[in-house]
């Protein structure tokens, strides 16, 4: 297992403790320590984005002193260090994640504006860090009422056994084996439902030559199985590497995005891919769905990134 830290972000806010609360519970489940860093953002005309350690244990910071004693209250609690940093979080925070486990943060800090559903350090963070980000959202959020994110066609709920369960989304065109062996671990440490979802677009259309729309020739019974049975395939070496995991896989019709942020309502996690960097993109990128999931999902989402090969 990896010594290296899991990585709690905090400014002070309630999303940021919610985030730490989270981190705190992950070091503890890894058997590995914990870093509360905090960023000291400069002035936008002030000085350049560079990186300044502060004294790992040193006074003078009110934020990480509010954390030593909120995590002083605890017991069993994972060793613990605090770090300050000068910059820019939007640039610094990605850089966390060079030496993490996992990188932490709430869905928005104190800067953020009330009505954005999650904040510029957040996306800065899922899209560029070399480590999974798991953002925390704040309670309340509605997961499957959002009328906007709703799967294509009509369909019942998503079934879920009862207890804990960890969601995540699997393109049968494009599977990613980071994203799954993520939830399988996260599932594991939780003794938790793997619900695996492979969405599959329907009704499929194709536009005849006059413009009009084409019933699809293919059978949605066929395309399901089909769905089905890649993904099956894909899980199958993770399986055998946890073989206590428990999976229910699902292939329903649909929007992704709005199938996992429906099943994201009282779901522990849900886990979604970043998409691997194109030859000729200039950064890393998110894809909509990843991106959907983190602004609607009433869980906390884990990102995963591609293996350096992979990006």
């Amino acid at each position: 297992m990896s010594t290296a830290p899991v990585i709690a972000a905090v400014d002070g806010s309630d999303d940021s403790l919610r985030a730490l609360d989270w981190a705190v519970d992950a070091a503890r489940r890894r058997g590995t320590s914990l870093r509360v860093v905090h960023v000291r953002q400069y002035a936008a005309w002030g000085q350049p984005d560079v990186l300044v350690a502060g004294e790992p244990d040193g006074p003078g910071d009110p934020v990480l002193d509010e954390v030593r004693d909120r995590l002083r209250t605890g017991t069993g609690e994972p060793a613990a260090e605090y770090v300050a940093l000068e910059g820019a979080p939007t640039a610094l925070l990605p850089q966390l994640g060079a030496d993490a486990q996992l990188l932490v943060l709430g869905s928005r800090g104190r800067g953020g504006f009330a009505s954005l559903l999650l904040g510029s350090n957040g996306l800065a963070a899922a899209r560029d860090a070399a480590c999974p980000v798991v953002v925390v959202p704040r309670p309340g959020r509605g997961g499957g009422t959002s009328h906007a994110f709703r799967a294509v066609g009509e369909h019942e709920e998503l079934p879920a056994a009862p207890g804990p369960r960890v969601v995540v989304g699997v393109d049968v065109d494009s599977p990613d084996d980071a994203t799954l062996a993520f939830a399988f671990m996260e599932a594991a440490g939780r003794d938790a439902l793997l619900q695996v979802i492979a969405a599959y677009p329907w009704p499929v259309q194709s536009w005849a030559a006059a413009g009009g729309i084409v019933p699809p020739a293919v059978d949605q019974d066929e395309v399901e199985h089909e769905t089905r049975t890649l993904a099956e395939g894909f899980l199958a070496p993770h399986l055998k590497n946890h073989p206590d995991v428990r999976t229910q896989i699902l292939a329903p019709p649909g929007d992704a995005a709005g199938l996992l942020v429906s099943a994201s309502s009282d779901a522990d996690l849900v886990v979604v891919g970043r998409h691997r960097r194109r030859p000729l993109a200039p950064a890393r990128m998110m894809g909509s769905v990843t991106q959907a999931v983190l602004l609607h999902a009433a869980a906390p989402v884990a990102v995963v990134p591609p293996t350096p090969a992979e990006e």
